[in-house]
């Protein structure tokens, strides 16, 4: 058996023979763990082709489709215009789901972004990707969907006032708080609140979908399907498109978690394969119901097109409050699968080395990277008092852009530099080409749209260029001090290393 740093292991035969003790030196005797020897301490494959097809649908079906419409639209002024750029969106995310499942067939390590931006690129690159990630993206995006979980989980309940003063972020809080206990205690039961919840999202759009359905066939809409507003022009478009594309946000979750999924070189490509036609069909569909039950006016003005539908075609049953209750459900199963996902990107930067090694300890019980799932939470709670919270997504966003470029560019560099690993999956070098250049264009709108941002978001990531030096320098001159508050940590959580193996085929 490996020895890890810092416990007692108890080792029991299979079975059921003697057991014997290893002693750590850190710790000293009388902190046992029990565990066969044929039992590794590391994360173990428990996600199913299913539950991988749930995080991509869970991911991205988030609360985008139901609020970014309007935005799509604004910009579009046209149905038709509205209706190409979500099919286009969907095309596009496809195109980069595909570069990433050979990406995550040829290094099967969680990490996604930064797992293949470090082997092609170095660890500069790979940490400045994961410093923003980690400390401000997916916290902040734990937050605000937990908040839009909030929302709408009240609403029902206050329908004709303001719910009560900080009602909103108590129950963030609790929906932060609640799924992270589900992730640390059990990934199968994190994947099962996954599969409903997604099932939920879907039931909620195919019965916006079903009551169009019934509405063109009785010929009851409000307005004809074939209005136009202004011409608009290629930056108008261009911002139509991003505001599509975020809606589709969530399509490279699943790479994050290869580690654990299934038999990956299988289970990865297909699940995208059914997830994201899927998610593509379902949004056409939806949005064609929204052209078709709301007008013009209706949709530039609504900030949640969705409840808007919902007031329209549910209001003569008294049953409107079906639509937020779904938005809600849709929520926070949004919240599940980006904490699940996120913390496995804490887990593979801290198993390289690039931030503290306590956050790649998993619990030789449950087998969950608990330290990670619970300093993200601790972040994303204490982010419901910041007021800025919107801003700092703005500021941000156009780096997620430039690391999933980075990312599919890595395969280009590896295509080169590392031929004879084994690729499973291997894309026609079209694929990675178009999609970097859309998203150069991508970058270049953002910018030209909103310098004030772009430029924040920069200095935001440039931060973490004395942060590494800084890491790099602790981990080779570590006070002992630290070393000791590493072990206190270990203690209190009862987590251990993972045993490391080699996770570039």
């Amino acid at each position: 058996m490996k020895q890890r740093k810092g416990y007692d292991v108890t080792s029991v035969d299979k079975n059921g023979g003697d057991t014997k003790s290893l002693e750590m030196d850190d710790l000293g005797p009388g902190r046992k763990i029990q565990m066969r020897d044929d039992d590794k301490v590391e994360l173990k494959r428990n996600v199913t082709l299913v539950n991988g097809v749930a995080i991509i649908v869970g991911s991205i079906i988030g609360s985008g489709i139901f609020l970014t419409p309007t935005g799509v639209y604004v910009y579009a002024q046209d149905a038709y215009g509205a209706i190409a750029v979500w099919t286009l969106c969907g095309v596009f995310s496809l195109i980069g789901a595909l570069c990433f499942a050979e990406l995550g067939t040829c290094i099967t390590r969680s990490g996604g972004d930064y797992a293949y931006i470090l082997e092609a690129f170095g660890s500069i690159p790979a940490f400045l990707c994961l410093w923003v990630t980690v400390l401000v993206i997916r916290p902040t995006t734990a937050t605000v969907v937990a908040l839009t979980f909030a929302e709408y989980a009240i609403k029902p309940f206050f329908p004709n006032c303001d719910p009560p003063p900080y009602s909103r972020e108590l129950l963030a809080a609790g929906c932060l708080c609640l799924l992270t206990a589900v992730n640390c205690l059990s990934v199968k039961v994190t994947m099962k609140i996954q599969d409903i919840f997604t099932l939920a999202k879907l039931l909620a759009l195919g019965l916006i979908i079903l009551v169009d359905s019934i509405n063109l066939s009785n010929n009851v809409f409000s307005t004809p399907f074939d209005f136009k507003g202004k011409e608009y022009n290629y930056m108008d478009l261009s911002l139509s498109v991003y505001n599509g594309l975020f809606a589709y946000a969530g399509w490279n979750y699943l790479n994050m978690v290869t580690q654990e999924l299934q038999d990956p070189y299988k289970n990865l490509p297909r699940a995208i394969w059914i997830g994201l036609p899927l998610v593509t069909g379902i949004y056409v569909l939806a949005n064609i119901a929204y052209f078709i039950v709301l007008t013009p006016q209706e949709m530039i003005q609504s900030p949640a097109v969705a409840v808007s539908f919902g007031e329209h075609t549910f209001r003569k049953i008294h049953v409107e409050w079906i639509i937020p209750i779904f938005v809600a459900m849709s929520t926070f199963g949004g919240v599940n699968g980006t904490l699940f996902t996120s913390a496995r990107l804490f887990f593979a930067g801290a198993d390289d080395g690039q931030i503290p090694q306590i956050f790649s300890c998993i619990h030789p019980k449950y087998f969950t990277p608990i330290p990670a799932l619970l300093f993200q939470c601790v972040i994303a709670v204490l982010l419901l008092a910041v007021g800025s919270i919107y801003a700092l997504i703005n500021y941000v966003s156009f780096v997620l852009w430039v690391s999933t470029g980075v990312a599919v560019a890595a395969l280009l560099v590896l295509r080169r530099s590392k031929p004879n690993i084994p690729r499973p999956i291997k894309v026609s070098l079209i694929l990675p080409y178009v999609y970097i250049i859309c998203t150069m264009f991508i970058i270049a709108c953002s910018v030209v749209a909103d310098p004030t941002s772009t430029m924040y978001g920069t200095l935001i990531t440039l931060t973490g260029i004395p942060a590494y030096f800084l890491l790099q320098w602790g981990s080779k001159v570590t006070p002992t001090g630290a070393k000791q508050f590493t072990v206190f940590l270990q203690k209190f959580m009862n987590v251990v290393p993972q045993e490391k193996e080699e996770t570039l085929l």
